[in-house]
């Protein structure tokens, strides 16, 4: 426990799984050093002279890179990092991976062969992002347009995400392994859009539209370029069932089956989700 009394950086305070994971170690007791381009100590993954001072006297980090780990530029950043990370004394990094991204897996092997000491969760699709994420308007206006078929995914909490990085950051998984999580059952987007209709007891609808009609709705929206190739990467690429399976990762880590998709909805709606 004594790499654990200098604190442990967040990088992504804000972040679906930032902000979690560090909550639950304040709550152990654990000093910890959430970051972001707005906090008092900044880091910015443009800014690469922010990132001394954020890693400065730590002694373990969590990355959740953003916008994703398949964007081209994240293995540059990464290596870019964890050169500084080791400069500045970083014992331990966790990194926050993705699942089916072959620019994620590339991220993944520069974190393995760095010599750091290391554990990556690569992680399947957040459930949050119907409710924290791009698709909760889409469920707010009973209309939720997507270019989706019929792929199967074992869509994961993030409250499961967070409980696994912490055993990581925390000494409690074995270290310079790779931990790939996944919920525990196999789920179409239409069949996780009717779950969520039907706990709110009203209509929400999911469209299927041509990527090309997708990638233009989201130009309409002034959405930043790098969100639009992770977009059309994700729903073109890594949506081809590549990852219609599951692991036991999760229960093996924090001795509790992953949270199934009905029980991630009824706590959403317990916590005033989709209002």
């Amino acid at each position: 426990m004594d790499k654990i009394k200098k604190p442990i950086v967040i990088i992504g305070k804000n972040a679906k799984t930032g902000g979690r994971v560090n909550k639950r170690l304040v709550d152990m007791g654990i000093a910890t050093r959430p970051v972001s381009r707005n906090s008092d100590i900044r880091f910015d993954w443009d800014r690469r002279e922010t990132w001394p001072q954020a890693l400065s006297g730590a002694s373990a980090v969590y990355v959740a890179y953003q916008p994703d780990l398949a964007i081209p530029r994240a293995a540059d950043d990464i290596q870019a990092f964890i050169d500084v990370a080791k400069l500045h004394g970083i014992e331990h990094l966790v990194l926050l991976s993705g699942r089916g991204e072959e620019g994620a897996e590339k991220a993944e092997r520069t974190l393995i062969n760095s010599g750091l000491s290391w554990n990556i969760v690569r992680a399947s699709w957040f459930n949050q992002n119907f409710s924290e994420g791009f698709m909760a308007e889409g469920i707010l206006k009973g209309e939720l347009v997507l270019p989706v078929g019929q792929i199967l995914e074992p869509f994961i909490d993030v409250d499961d995400i967070a409980q696994v990085a912490v055993a990581a950051l925390t000494g409690h998984v074995e270290k310079n392994r790779l931990l790939e999580v996944t919920g525990p059952e196999l789920l179409t987007f239409q069949s996780c859009v009717d779950e969520i209709a039907q706990q709110l007891g009203r209509d929400v609808a999911l469209k299927p539209v041509p990527i090309s009609d997708y990638l233009a709705i989201l130009k309409s929206q002034s959405v930043p370029q790098d969100y639009q190739w992770l977009l059309k990467e994700l729903f073109t690429v890594v949506f081809d069932g590549r990852n219609a399976s599951v692991t036991d990762t999760v229960e093996a880590v924090i001795g509790r089956p992953a949270t199934t998709f009905a029980q991630y909805v009824k706590k959403t709606i317990e916590h005033g989700g989709w209002r």
